[in-house]
């Protein structure tokens, strides 16, 4: 029996707002990733902030939201299981992602500089195309499916193991694209699930993020 769609749908706000962010941040990388005003200490925090994210983001994918739709809804085990190959495309991409060294020191002069940010583009960039083709193949069949097959409940304690696992890296990233991407109400929404003692960060990390992201877009 399907079950009755909640009255509101934090399920589906918390993931769109999430795929949003991947959106962003992935093409930000990939268009700050040659602008030589850009440092690459920036670089390297949002790369892996985009590597831990989106790495995690689809593994509690694959490994609890997929199995919980599946026990509620049985056919739509085989689009699943396809999602989750388009995931393994994804890693060997964030595999290519880490792989590009991004540390002063060890660029030795201008053209090693210029052949490392090429790289970092091209890695990124790449990312960016399938995340973006991967979430338009996704969303039209988990939006629904979460809408009509996870309730209120079940989401919270889904959500509640995705926050407990995040990777620590560069979190006032997370907050500075949520601020972008989402209505202040639909933030509110995915922040109020953050652990109390994070909550009086949050003005200093919206801060930070908007420092960060600024130097990220000199370009523009």
């Amino acid at each position: 029996m399907t079950k009755e769609a909640p009255e509101h749908p934090t399920a589906v706000v918390e993931t769109r707002l999430a795929h949003e962010v991947h959106r962003a941040a992935t093409t930000l990388l990939a268009d700050a990733a040659v602008d030589p005003s850009v440092p690459l200490t920036a670089l390297a925090q949002l790369r892996d902030f985009v590597v831990a994210n989106l790495g995690h983001h689809h593994e509690t994918e694959d490994n609890d939201l997929w199995p919980r739709i599946i026990a509620a809804a049985p056919d739509t085990r085989h689009a699943l299981a396809a999602l989750s190959e388009q995931h393994e495309r994804l890693d060997e991409e964030l595999d290519v992602l880490s792989a590009v060294i991004l540390r002063e020191d060890a660029v030795a002069d201008g053209d090693a500089m210029a052949a490392v940010r090429t790289a970092l583009r091209d890695a990124a960039a790449a990312l960016r195309d399938t995340v973006h083709e991967h979430l338009a193949h996704e969303e039209p069949l988990l939006l629904p499916a979460l809408r009509d097959h996870i309730g209120p409940a079940e989401w919270q304690d889904f959500a509640r193991r995705v926050i407990a696992t995040t990777p620590p890296v560069a979190g006032h990233l997370m907050v500075g694209f949520l601020d972008e991407v989402g209505t202040p109400a639909e933030v509110e929404l995915v922040l109020a699930g953050l652990p109390e003692p994070v909550r009086p960060l949050l003005p200093a990390m919206r801060l930070q993020a908007a420092d960060d992201l600024r130097v990220l877009r000199a370009a523009s």
